[in-house]
């Protein structure tokens, strides 16, 4: 599948205007992106990963028109909304495990107040 997408955005650039070149490498590191977040747990149940997810199928739309420069622009901003999400579940987990830390601190503390 990624390799007809790739064939078809080369095939796509070939036939482009010359003054907006086909956004592949923008295209390629978004798609890294949006497979980074849904690596550390982005879902479409977050906001920022639906409008990453909605805004990358829409470059990818454009490049398939040979709108190059809408297919730019929309993939830089499925990039950031992308980032944002991972960014979320980074902190949402970490408040998380802060949580669990600061818990064990307070038992044994309370175990250590117990002490003769």
């Amino acid at each position: 599948m990624r390799h007809l997408l790739l064939l078809g955005l080369l095939a796509a650039s070939l036939s482009g205007c010359a003054s907006d070149p086909a956004p592949l490498e923008q295209m390629r590191l978004t798609e890294q992106t949006l497979d980074q977040a849904r690596a550390v747990g982005a879902t479409p149940a977050l906001e920022e990963m639906r409008q990453a997810e909605a805004k990358f199928a829409r470059a990818q739309k454009n490049m398939g028109e040979a709108d190059y420069k809408r297919a730019r622009q929309f993939a830089e901003q499925a990039e950031l909304d992308a980032r944002l999400a991972e960014a979320k579940v980074l902190t949402a987990k970490s408040e998380q495990e802060l949580k669990q830390i600061n818990l064990r601190i307070k038992r044994v503390r309370q175990q250590l107040g117990t002490l003769p």
